[in-house]
């Protein structure tokens, strides 16, 4: 039969579906991007924040619809909303024919055998049977791919149901993680971007220690490996053997995704962070000190319980006096079973998202003068493709993560001229909107 992923939210996730696409192609079932062309569609959801939530019911529901008036014969859910909600999800949605949890994706060919077989399968492994390791069919540009170098999170934040969801923090063993990598690089992958909820805890539960440099080093010792872009570190264990690290190695690009959330001391205590501004402050001025040509993205929480007025006015100067190159806002939603969902003064919801939305108007124009000090300036990028729409080829600097970042814009040039995952030089030369920028090649 042909199956067809859906993979929804982070790209933590997105390697697990991968995980379970090569699974089903080593089952004997063919493989295709597209639902309506399938016989059986999963989709991984996600379903840590109301947003995700919904965006997961919306696509079970809309998929629904193709099995009811289209060629889909079977539909199953797993991923954080089927592993949260459990047999919720599979009472609210007769329309799937199985619901798992994440521990049970390893036997993902012999549920759909079963459930094929005419059974509805409702089922939840424990969470640790969730494999840290495995083979992949890539989903990504072929040049790009994602590295999980750990599962689950122990760090507690008042707000997150990750823990509850993906269990406690699980780091994969440093071999197991090289091996993977070389695999990788071999394969033609000359972009990696190292991931986990946390990735500078990486090797405390193992090792007693941390050891996020030290797999770094290992990492840009892969031949093959051009840039390798570390993701999601939390400001509290940003060490200056890290910082040092990311500053000397030549592959990493000088680019890091720092979670943030709030820089007022009493919503970060609340928030069971392990920082204040003050730390904030100076970890934000060292990293630029020491690199200084590194792009710092944050991710903002706004409307927490307890968020007075003048805690998010401080939070907005914050952000003025920061300048931040990237950066996201989320407005607060309670999620059951956190401490955050407890709290008195739970702040009204249009509220959370109206300042979420002031926080984002204040950072576009950030974006936009910081884009406009880029034009003439030149930098490396890589060719992720031709979009024939706009008759231009589409590239990515260091300066940009996949799928969150903003692209350049390359005019002019047939559609012949190159090839996905080239590297080039680039001139910019003028802003295409608040996020994406025009260039030309100038070196290849």
């Amino acid at each position: 039969m042909t199956v067809s992923l859906v993979s929804l939210g982070c790209a933590k996730n997105l390697v697990d579906s991968e995980r379970m696409l090569h699974l089903l192609e080593a089952g004997g079932y063919t493989l295709t991007p597209e639902p309506e062309d399938a016989d059986i569609v999963i989709v991984n959801t996600c379903g840590f924040i109301q947003s995700a939530k919904e965006e997961a019911i919306e696509t079970i529901l809309e998929l629904a619809q193709l099995k009811e008036h289209g060629s889909l014969k079977y539909l199953l859910a797993t991923g954080c909303l089927a592993e949260r909600y459990r047999e919720e999800v599979a009472e609210q949605f007769p329309e799937l024919d199985a619901v798992i949890g994440i521990g049970d994706q390893p036997e993902i060919c012999a549920i759909l055998n079963r459930m094929t077989a005419g059974e509805r399968v409702t089922q939840f492994a424990p969470k640790c049977n969730m494999p840290l390791t495995g083979e992949r069919v890539l989903s990504t540009l072929p040049f790009f791919a994602y590295l999980k170098i750990a599962e689950g999170c122990s760090n507690g934040c008042a707000y997150c149901a990750i823990p509850a969801i993906r269990g406690k923090y699980r780091s994969v063993p440093e071999e197991e993680i090289l091996r993977e990598a070389e695999t990788l690089a071999a394969s033609g992958v000359t972009e990696l971007a190292v991931i986990a909820q946390d990735t500078t805890r990486y090797g405390e539960d193992l090792y007693g220690e941390n050891r996020l440099p030290a797999l770094l080093h290992k990492l840009c010792a892969i031949e093959g490996f051009r840039w390798i872009r570390v993701l999601y570190c939390y400001p509290e264990r940003l060490s200056d053997e890290l910082i040092d690290t990311i500053a000397k190695e030549p592959k990493i690009v000088k680019y890091l995704d720092i979670p943030m959330q709030h820089c007022n001391d009493g919503v970060l205590k609340a928030m069971r962070r392990g920082c204040d501004k003050a730390s904030l402050c100076r970890l934000i001025e060292k990293l630029r000190s020491r690199i200084p040509d590194i792009i710092i993205r944050t991710t903002l929480l706004v409307g927490f319980p307890g968020e007075t007025e003048a805690a998010f006015n401080e939070l907005s100067e914050f952000v003025q006096e920061m300048r931040f190159d990237r950066m996201g806002c989320f407005a607060y939603s309670e999620e059951e079973h956190t401490l955050a969902a407890k709290m008195p003064d739970q702040i009204e919801p249009e509220v959370r998202q109206h300042r979420a939305e002031l926080l984002m108007e204040q950072q576009m124009q950030i974006a936009s003068e910081l884009n406009e000090k880029r034009i003439g300036t030149q930098a490396e990028a890589v060719i992720e493709g031709y979009d024939a729409d706009c008759g231009a080829w589409i590239a990515r600097t260091a300066a940009d993560a996949p799928d969150v970042d903003g692209r350049l814009i390359i005019p002019g040039k047939p559609e012949d001229e190159y090839q996905t995952g080239q590297y080039v030089t680039v001139n910019i030369l003028e802003t295409e909107n608040i996020y994406d920028m025009i260039g030309e090649v100038i070196g290849a």
